[in-house]
């Protein structure tokens, strides 16, 4: 839901395609529990999303080519890619060095979790996932603004 408009993948496809990953014929994933169930397919949607933020790029599809709205035939920005990618490299060095803080951001950020969701999910209070998401929001503002 956090996508610009005009992509191609919608909120719902992206769903549909997470589904299919978690539940395809090669794998038989058994969840222990519900907590499980939304870690696993915030990671799904994160990998498909920043595959799709990859490919992009790529010269096979286009690469540096721009996309043109065809109602009101303005170049499309692609800095929404390039975010995502540098969002997902923080994430990476975020859960090297605390994993708790970057379960948070995924389950609120990839798979649209609540606070009460995500707490419910995680086995936590409120006031932890809030705290836990405080110090991820900090560390990858940080992280970002050192990085640009």
């Amino acid at each position: 839901s956090n996508e610009k408009p005009g992509q191609t993948l919608q909120a719902t496809a992206l769903v549909h395609e997470a589904y299919l990953r978690l539940v395809g014929k090669e794998n038989d994933a058994n969840w222990d529990n519900r907590g499980h169930f939304f870690a696993a397919a915030a990671e799904a949607m994160r990998r498909i999303l920043v595959n799709r933020a990859r490919d992009k790029g790529r010269v096979k599809r286009g690469g540096d080519l721009k996309r043109i709205d065809f109602e009101s035939i303005e170049i499309a920005t692609d800095a929404l890619d390039d975010d995502l990618l540098a969002l997902d490299e923080a994430l990476q060095n975020l859960a090297t060095e605390n994993p708790e803080c970057a379960k948070v951001v995924e389950l609120r950020f990839f798979a649209g979790l609540s606070i009460a969701e995500t707490a419910s999910a995680l086995g936590k209070s409120d006031s932890s996932v809030k705290r836990h998401l405080a110090y991820a929001r900090a560390w990858l503002f940080d992280s970002l603004r050192v990085d640009a």
